[in-house]
Formats: structure tokens, C-alpha cells, sequence
């Protein structure tokens, strides 16, 4: 997908960034175009070279009429089995690299409820934290809100899946009755 200056994009893992330039720059000794973003998050500037912008995976915002499913993945009570840390990260890492919002909210919904059982790891606490940074400087992006507020209603979502998220208990899993899960 091509990008022209002062488009608002997605640089996975990283945030929304804007395209400030598209220049000519020396790249394994010959010139290649590069887009020259401005990461809003830290005002940090990255150069992408435009023809590898589809691997890296830069992608226009989410668009305003698709946010309500990231709100549905963030309410939705249903994850996945957790199993151990490493086989968690791994698979979490993975959705994150994808850059979709949807898969990152996934992410954080999952950690959210690892993180209501017991402690998260270091990689994980790190991961939710970056996860929670993503969604709501994009939405607050997309919606021309203060990223407090977007916070706010994400915090709420995640708290509405805790809800309908029963404990299960001993007689309901012999039953075969894992409602939520």
C-alpha cells in the first residue's frame, strides 16, 4: 500500500506514526524511496523503505466503523486455554507482530485475565503494557479523543469479560458445564 505525506499510519509494535517525507536514501549502496515517519507516541522518526513498508507490515489506521469489533474482542468472556507462560508468550507474540488491532486486543484481553489469576512474567507484563498502549493511542487516534478517555471505556470492555467470565468450579467441569470459558 503506498502512503503520502501527512498520512496517519500503523508501524506494528511501534503506534501510529505520520508520514512526514518520502525521500531518496542510499540503501545497500543504491537509492531507494523511503518513507520518513514520526511515531506519535515518542516523536521518535523512523525511515521505512516503501518497498519493504508491506512486509514490515505498515497499514492505514483502523477505520472509525471497524473499532466497535475491537471493543466486541475486548468484552467477548471466551479465551483460549492459557498453558504455560512460554507457549502463551509465544503465541500472543506472534497476534502482536500481526498488527491488527483485533489480534491485539486479544492479547491484551488474554493477559488481562492471566493477570487476575497471578502474576504476569516480565515479557508479559511488558507485552500487556505495549498491547494496552497500541489499542488506545490508535482508537484515541481514529476518534480525535484524549487517550485518558479511550483508557477509560478500554478498561471498562476488559471488565465486562471478567464479569461474564465465570470461576469454574469443580462439580460444573465434571459436568461438562464450562459456560464463559
Amino acid at each position: 500500500m503506498a502512503f503520502k505525506i501527512g498520512d496517519r499510519l500503523v508501524y506494528p509494535n511501534h503506534g501510529v506514526g505520520v508520514v512526514e517525507t518520502i525521500q531518496e536514501s542510499l540503501l545497500e549502496g543504491s537509492p531507494a524511496p523511503c518513507y520518513q515517519l514520526r511515531l506519535l507516541g515518542n516523536n521518535s522518526r523512523v525511515m521505512v523503505p516503501v518497498g519493504n513498508s508491506d512486509r514490515i507490515g505498515l497499514r492505514p489506521l483502523t477505520r472509525r466503523k471497524d473499532v466497535g469489533s475491537v471493543f466486541r474482542v475486548l468484552e467477548n468472556a471466551t479465551l483460549p486455554p492459557t498453558g504455560d507462560w512460554k507457549g502463551r508468550y509465544k503465541q500472543n507474540l506472534d497476534r502482536m507482530r500481526s498488527g491488527r488491532l483485533t489480534d491485539i486486543a486479544d492479547v491484551l484481553k488474554n493477559l488481562t485475565w492471566v493477570q487476575k489469576q497471578k502474576a504476569l512474567s516480565f515479557r508479559e507484563k511488558k507485552m500487556y503494557e505495549r498491547a494496552r498502549y497500541l489499542i488506545v493511542s490508535e482508537i484515541a487516534q481514529i476518534n480525535g479523543l484524549p487517550e485518558g478517555e479511550v483508557a477509560t471505556e478500554v478498561e471498562k470492555a476488559l471488565d465486562r469479560a471478567i464479569l461474564k467470565r465465570r470461576p469454574l468450579t469443580p462439580l460444573a467441569a465434571a459436568n461438562g458445564n464450562n459456560r464463559g470459558h
